[in-house]
């Protein structure tokens, strides 16, 4: 529940973000990122208005050129006078806990556009390299009017595969001197993939690494063939191109686009937007009940058993299940 002094304030948040002021969405995004009570008032208001932006995670190793990629996507989506916004997850400060910002520190040639709209948020520890708050920033983000949605993950490698479950159309980049694909199909990102973009296509090897990844995918479809009843993974299409000088970008924002185009013409939900969902609603009550835990009122009987499962007096199963008893 919103406390008297608050309310309205994420009302007002609301409307003035969706009038243009980029000032009320940084707000607004920092209001998301803390959980307060603004950003629940303001969430139920804008999330009905979401739905119309395309949603588009850009994940894969470190080292891959994520970054520049998604520059150069966003100078070729503003050739097209596309509204676009990025929400780089970036590695926690030890000290501060805040973002390091260094995506906003790569795209400042957009300082001035308001059709651009750059936020780095926090990891602060979240698993998947996403942060807990991206969901919720990503429908802020369509309700005000963008219609692409850049989500660039951390880049930590195993823990990439989660942006698959917010994401419209997820892209996973490799570099050609990484070389070890199997390594990345042990990680379940070729798993999650809708694209697979071998960046850096100026390089030696790029070449060499696509068809590499296209004859595995290949050798996927036949091991498919004689298993029936396992379940179709995703074939992604394997692209090429280059960040820096901005080869092969047109291509890949056009089968971004054609990927959505595919989307939008099903009529059942997506599966993309069903797990969004999903993962919403599982993070706000997993949110609310840890609160619910830790609240004053209940936090002496919450403490009492954790110290009885410390001196093994209890195992957690039964603590929790005690715990959930009496919420």
């Amino acid at each position: 529940m919103t406390p008297p002094a608050e309310r309205g304030t994420g009302t007002r948040l609301a409307d003035d973000a969706r009038s243009g002021s980029r000032r009320a969405l940084s707000r607004l995004l920092t209001a998301i990122e803390s959980r307060t009570p603004v950003a629940e008032e303001a969430l139920r208001l804008l999330y009905p208005q979401a739905g119309g932006a395309h949603v588009v995670g850009i994940t894969g190793p470190p080292g891959g050129g994520k970054s520049t990629l998604v520059a150069a996507l966003v100078a070729e989506a503003r050739r097209g006078q596309r509204a676009v916004a990025v929400l780089a997850i970036d590695p926690s400060s030890p000290v501060t806990g805040g973002a390091i910002l260094g995506d906003r520190i790569r795209m400042q040639q957009y300082a001035v556009d308001d059709a651009v709209f750059i936020r780095s948020m926090a990891s602060r520890g979240h698993l998947g390299g996403l942060a807990a708050a991206t969901a919720g920033s990503a429908a802020v983000l369509d309700a005000c009017g963008f219609d692409l949605v850049f989500i660039e993950t951390v880049g930590t490698g195993q823990s990439e595969v989660e942006v698959a479950a917010i994401a419209d159309t997820t892209i996973v980049v490799q570099a050609p001197e990484m070389g070890d694909e199997v390594q990345a199909m042990k990680a379940g990102l070729l798993e999650v993939a809708d694209l697979v973009v071998v960046n850096k296509a100026d390089r030696p090897g790029a070449d060499r690494a696509a068809a590499q990844l296209r004859s595995m995918l290949s050798l996927g479809e036949v091991d498919d063939a004689l298993d029936a009843a396992r379940p179709r993974p995703k074939r992604p299409r394997v692209l090429l191109a280059s960040g820096l000088d901005g080869s092969g970008v047109p291509e890949l924002l056009r089968a971004l686009d054609a990927h959505d185009t595919a989307r939008r013409r099903d009529d059942r939900p997506h599966a993309a937007r069903i797990a969004r969902a999903r993962a919403q609603i599982e993070g706000i009550l997993a949110d609310r009940t840890r609160d619910a835990l830790w609240s004053a009122r209940r936090r002496s009987e919450t403490d009492a058993l954790v110290e009885r499962v410390a001196a093994h007096e209890l195992d957690p199963y039964a603590a929790v299940d005690l715990l959930r008893l009496s919420l």
